[in-house]
């Protein structure tokens, strides 16, 4: 599976058949999208092209992008935008809230922009964010995907001491690639926000996603699945990664759907305990079935993930 760094021909970029999807527009597609613009609210589904928006919107998953619409870094991956961000929005946290509970959401995942312009990266609001949902919304599942908060600790504290039931951040790529598709990320960092999430509450989930696609070999790939491991990171995604504009880096190349399912399994043998792996598998994708409802006080679990170590108030 290595790969070659240059850009694809014009040829070669012509996308393969398992990259196609349908035009979205269902009716729950359409209410969401209502929903949202009237509550002024962004999400990262639209705002980064994310091609699997349609099947998202109608199964009931939402990624809300909160902090604003403007990011402070400029990666090479992604279609947001960066510059300098406008200030807070103090009534965010509860319109999101309210369009969770509005749209009968059975999951909502909450990612951000990065705000390295915040003394705490934008912790606090993620944290009432959270708070609004779970007040407004106890039977939603509540996932959020954070920037790294600039390595500072009590930013993360902050998070999970408002109790997600899911927290995610994406190393995106292996370390060798950071330079050119994090060039302001550290790929120790990350890891090590990841572990501290697990080491600060036990009952969280942790996850984490990576692209493939943009030059890397499965050498590097298993070891980062490795790594994620050793942390005990619970849940990961691997999906292939899609230029959203010319001016962003290029395809290396597409991975083929056997290829991801022999990821997949790599990782579990590595000791991931779920493993979502495909070519338009995103961080959000399929979300909604890492919440599940069971008796008791044990209301959450993901598919694969022991039911016993998670306990929700």
């Amino acid at each position: 599976m290595a790969t070659d760094p240059r850009p694809l021909s014009a040829q070669q970029a012509r996308k393969p058949p398992w990259l196609k999807v349908p035009f979205p527009g269902g009716p729950r597609y359409l209410r969401l999208k209502g929903v949202l613009r009237a509550a002024g609210l962004h999400t990262v589904c639209e705002e980064a092209r994310c091609p699997n928006i349609g099947e998202c919107f109608e199964a009931g998953t939402a990624t809300f992008m909160i902090l604003g619409d403007v990011c402070t870094r400029a990666c090479g991956f992604c279609a947001v935008r960066s510059g300098r961000p406008a200030g807070l929005d103090d009534e965010e946290p509860s319109r999101v809230a309210a369009a969770v509970g509005r749209l009968g959401l059975k999951h909502a995942v909450i990612t951000s922009v990065t705000r390295d312009d915040l003394p705490d990266g934008g912790a606090g609001v993620f944290a009432d964010t959270i708070g609004a949902i779970r007040r407004r919304s106890p039977a939603s599942g509540v996932e959020v995907l954070v920037p790294d908060f600039g390595g500072a600790p009590q930013a993360l504290a902050a998070v999970v001491a408002a109790r997600p039931h899911i927290l995610n951040h994406n190393l995106e790529t292996v370390p060798r690639l950071y330079p050119r598709v994090r060039p302001r990320a550290v790929y120790r960092r990350s890891l090590e926000l990841l572990g501290r999430a697990k080491a600060l509450d036990r009952g969280v989930l942790t996850k984490s996603g990576l692209m493939v696609g943009l030059g890397e070999s499965r050498e590097e790939l298993l070891e980062v699945m490795a790594d994620l491991a050793a942390i005990g990171c619970d849940i990961l995604t691997v999906g292939q990664y899609l230029q959203p504009t010319l001016r962003h880096l290029s395809v290396a190349r597409y991975y083929h759907p056997d290829e991801f399912q022999e990821l997949a399994e790599a990782g579990r043998r590595l000791g991931l305990r779920q493993v979502e792996a495909g070519p338009l598998v995103r961080s959000s994708y399929h979300a909604e079935r890492q919440i599940q409802n069971k008796t008791g006080d044990c209301r959450m679990a993901a598919p694969g993930v022991d039911c016993e170590r998670i306990h929700l108030p």
